[in-house]
């Protein structure tokens, strides 16, 4: 699926996008922020995507994926991992230049015997698979 968008799609990524997020659904989780972890993929299409004049605006803008990360955070509370995720990709895919995105978030520090816990989730815009 994804390998096949390729053919037609030019695959933007952030990675590792770090911020402090109020996060979580357990009482220890609700006084403190957590450090989250957040990769994006965005897939454009190269005839919207390709640049004639090396200009910005003629491309998504990394900027524009980082805004809404940071936009979301900054509303406050988030219970779950998941509701994050789609959060993201619904304003991600607002953009008229991205067909498709996947996001995943992770959480780094809460558990001492693993790298962390997260979720993932991609979605595409109707038509586009």
């Amino acid at each position: 699926m994804i390998d096949t968008l390729l053919l037609h799609c030019r695959r933007l990524f952030l990675r590792g996008l770090t911020v402090q997020a109020q996060i979580g659904v357990h009482d220890f989780e609700q006084h403190a922020p957590q450090r989250i972890v957040i990769d994006v993929d965005l897939y454009v299409s190269f005839e919207g995507t390709s640049p004639k004049d090396d200009r910005i605006d003629e491309v998504v803008d990394y900027d524009f994926v980082r805004a809404v990360v940071h936009g979301r955070i900054a509303k406050g509370h988030i219970g779950l991992q998941e509701t994050l995720c789609d959060n993201i990709l619904t304003h991600l895919l607002e953009h008229t230049g991205v067909l498709a995105a996947r996001v995943s978030t992770r959480k780094p520090d809460v558990y001492p015997d693993c790298e962390a816990v997260g979720v993932e989730a991609f979605r595409a815009k109707p038509g586009v698979l």
